[in-house]
């Protein structure tokens, strides 16, 4: 079968290869699922992985199938698998259990393992083929109405995740019940977690570099969000106008913001953090006015990355709340398709575009 992969290790490696298709047989004790790849969707971390900025093969491979934002259909399954039957549209887990307390206990998200198993990143092949196998423990299963905004999923998890540890944090309240949230950064990730944070009742706040009317700014005053350019209204003015945050999500991958964050942050409020940022960036703090603020404050920060099978789960829920409440605007997201493994060399430049650019995605097959 056809597949776009990479060399790890070397630059601008992506290429297209054919490769084994995959067996049941491969995955022990009978609850194996094919999948058939229908839609792919790709970000920053392919173009990363593309740079050799990080990422490994399997073991005994010399290469690394790309891809970690699937959606599929079932197409067999093994003799131990219940849950899932032929012609379920499906949407597979990234991260895999290792070797952690953490792991053991299905939370692979919250590993304490340094070294990462993540299919289409590190150590496992991704879903960018034209069919996949797994274990049904790691599909997550969707209802058809949800197939042409399913490849949405797992960038919805990650949102999800956020979200929900923010929440579960609060449990020690017993009462917290938030009213206002700041997102900052509006690309996928800041348009679903604003959009939840909306589904939740919470009056949101998104902020980004760009000056509106453009797309994104469009599709947040859709759904009853407020957009701010930070070109004009720095956060600490947007809180003295709207706030204080009870909850801040930031996903901008602009460092210094975390602390600006930490400072208009709300009694009682937490800051979720989701950016992976490298460098070597240093700035300035008001160190002591924000360690008082959050001593006397309550306040908490916490850090979220990849999710859990609930969050996944969630995100299903969600994403099925949003098609009746907004209908239509998740499919507003999906911007730039592109037809064919075959046109990775597109599907690549196409990641690197620029205004009016959300959502990219290989359309693999159709199903």
């Amino acid at each position: 079968m056809k597949a776009i992969a990479v060399i790890p290790g070397k630059p601008n490696s992506i290429h297209l290869r054919d490769v084994a298709t995959p067996a049941l047989s491969q995955v022990p004790d009978g609850r194996g699922v094919l999948v058939k790849v229908l839609r792919v969707g790709v970000d920053g971390t392919d173009k990363e992985i593309n740079a050799a900025e990080y990422g490994a093969p399997p073991p005994g491979d010399g290469y690394l199938i790309l891809g970690h934002e699937s959606f599929g259909k079932v197409e067999a399954v093994g003799p131990k698998v219940t849950e899932l039957r032929p012609g379920d549209y499906v949407v597979a887990s990234v991260r895999r259990p290792g070797t952690s307390l953490y792991d053991r206990v299905g939370l692979q998200d919250m590993t304490t393992d340094d070294t990462y198993l993540e299919r289409g990143i590190n150590l496992l092949h991704g879903f960018l083929a034209e069919h996949y196998v797994d274990a049904a423990d790691f599909l997550v299963k969707l209802p058809e109405g949800l197939k042409e905004v399913g490849v949405l999923l797992e960038p919805s998890s990650v949102a999800e995740k956020a979200i929900g540890q923010a929440y579960e944090i609060q449990r020690r309240l017993r009462v917290w019940r938030p009213q206002r949230a700041a997102v900052l950064g509006t690309g996928t990730l800041g348009l679903l977690a604003s959009l939840f944070l909306r589904l939740r009742g919470l009056e949101v706040i998104a902020m980004g570099r760009t000056d509106p009317p453009f797309l994104n700014s469009r599709l947040l005053e859709e759904i009853g969000v407020r957009y701010l350019s930070t070109k004009s209204t720095s956060l600490p003015q947007a809180s003295a106008e709207h706030g204080p945050f009870d909850l801040i999500l930031e996903g901008t991958g602009f460092s210094p913001l975390v602390f600006e964050a930490m400072e208009v942050l709300a009694k009682n409020g937490v800051l979720a953090m989701v950016s992976v940022t490298g460098g070597e960036r240093k700035v300035e703090i008001p160190a002591d006015r924000i360690n008082q603020g959050f001593v006397l404050g309550n306040k908490v920060a916490f850090g979220s990355v990849n999710a859990s099978r609930e969050d996944f789960q969630r995100g299903v829920q969600d994403l099925a709340q949003a098609e009746a409440q907004y209908a239509g605007w998740l499919a507003k997201l999906l911007t730039h398709p592109v037809n064919g493994l075959e046109n990775y060399e597109e599907l690549l430049r196409t990641l690197t575009g620029g205004k009016g650019t959300i959502k990219v995605y290989c359309v693999v097959a159709e199903g």
